[in-house]
């Protein structure tokens, strides 16, 4: 046989040869040459034949053989990629299988520090724009063209919705809502930091709720560790500087609402993934947003609210600014569950507790605010408190993860 000087490009449809051939999952080679098994495949003529690998051959019978590899491509039967270069077949994994450490910790890094650019951004916008239910608005608006933007060019894919999924889906986007709006009016009254120390109560409210309104057990160890967060945040509140009664119970309405939040997105498990879930929660939260900020603050705004932000900032700054606030509030927020989805609870929990240290000590930072000593004390209890909490809540969750596998094994 004449040897071949020109390399020569076969193309096979998949389906065709998956009836007639068995391909190895692993692949395995020389480093110049890659083998190829197949099934011993009858004579056929090559006029009846599905398979005309050359128009010279008029009957074959296909047998171990090894081919030269120059570069090539091949996918396995699970349609992963098995990379052939320079004769060597090699695993083509993504980067994030190959460094999966690395990737979680990216997403960490701008979890936090999107969260931190937002805090810091959306406070500034107050300090000249204090209009939280029309911000909130925007904070949601712009989140929701970034995700029909999305879904136009397909990165991701939209999920099907049906009537059932809508039912699901509008109480926790309710309760989303109404804690956004509510977080936004005590950002907007008091400083970030206090804001986010009366926020560090949340594990408490869960925990009553989980106990009063589930009728769950609650240990009595996960009690004693959310003591340190009530003592924590009454001794931060009663010496704040910035304290007023509109942040406090606005900051408190906010737990609330993301307690229920959580509450309900267990019963709202659509198995749709976190992406298109957030997505849908977010234009349905806008639409319970726009009402509200129409009728509380719709007349200021259009009198003067408005008018003054422009004629202190500028057009530009200002328009830029409100796209910003909510394009870091949307980026953050879909981190955070993206982060979710790749850590265990413990890892989750320690996360979500030194974020919230980031962003108090950021914006004091940043902002200047003076707090007395016996705040910072208590801002400090209070989130020692939390991540006991955490910690002894992600640890008990993970012994029934392990007791319910033992158990299904």
């Amino acid at each position: 046989m004449s040897s071949v000087t020109n390399p020569v490009l076969i193309s096979v449809q998949r389906p065709q040869i998956s009836a007639l051939f068995l391909l190895p999952k692993r692949v395995s080679t020389s480093t110049s040459y890659g083998l190829l098994k197949s099934r011993t495949v009858l004579q056929h003529e090559a006029t009846n034949s599905s398979l005309s690998f050359s128009p010279l051959v008029k009957g074959l019978r296909l047998r171990e053989r090894r081919f030269p590899v120059v570069a090539a491509l091949a996918a396995d039967a699970d349609d992963s990629e098995i990379g052939i270069t320079k004769g060597s077949v090699q695993s083509s994994k993504s980067f994030g299988e190959k460094f999966p450490a690395l990737v979680t910790g990216f997403f960490f890094f701008m979890w936090y520090f999107l969260n931190v650019i937002f805090n810091i951004l959306n406070k500034k916008v107050y300090n000249y724009f204090p209009y939280p239910y029309f911000v909130s608005v925007v904070h949601l608006l712009v989140g929701v063209v970034y995700c029909l933007i999305s879904w136009g060019v397909g990165l991701p894919k939209r999920a099907p919705m049906n009537k059932e999924l809508l039912l699901l889906l509008t109480p926790v986007a309710f309760c989303h809502a109404l804690g956004h709006v509510m977080s936004n009016v005590s950002f907007a009254a008091v400083a970030v930091s206090f804001t986010h120390t009366i926020k560090a109560l949340e594990p408490f409210f869960n925990a009553s709720a989980s106990q009063f309104v589930l009728g769950q057990h609650i240990p009595l160890s996960l009690w004693l560790s959310l003591t340190p967060v009530v003592l924590g945040v009454s001794m931060a509140s009663l010496t704040e500087l910035s304290f007023n009664w509109t942040g406090f119970i606005s900051a408190m309405i906010s737990n609330i609402a993301f307690t229920y939040r959580s509450l309900y997105s267990k019963k709202a498990m659509t198995g749709m993934d976190s992406t298109n879930v957030y997505a849908y929660i977010s234009v349905i939260a806008l639409a319970f947003c726009i009402p509200p900020a129409i009728l509380i603050e719709g007349p200021q705004l259009m009198e003067f609210g408005f008018k003054n932000a422009i004629a202190k900032v500028g057009l530009i700054k200002f328009l830029s600014d409100l796209f910003w606030i909510g394009m870091f509030y949307h980026l953050y927020n879909q981190l955070a569950t993206n982060t979710l989805e790749r850590v265990a609870p413990l890892t989750h929990a320690v996360g979500n507790v030194l974020k919230r240290v980031f962003v108090i000590g950021f914006s004091i930072v940043v902002f200047g605010n003076t707090i007395s000593t016996q705040t910072g004390i208590g801002t400090a209890i209070a989130i020692a408190g939390v991540a006991v909490y955490s910690l002894i809540k992600a640890n008990m969750e993970e012994q029934k993860r392990k007791a319910a596998a033992a158990l299904a094994s």
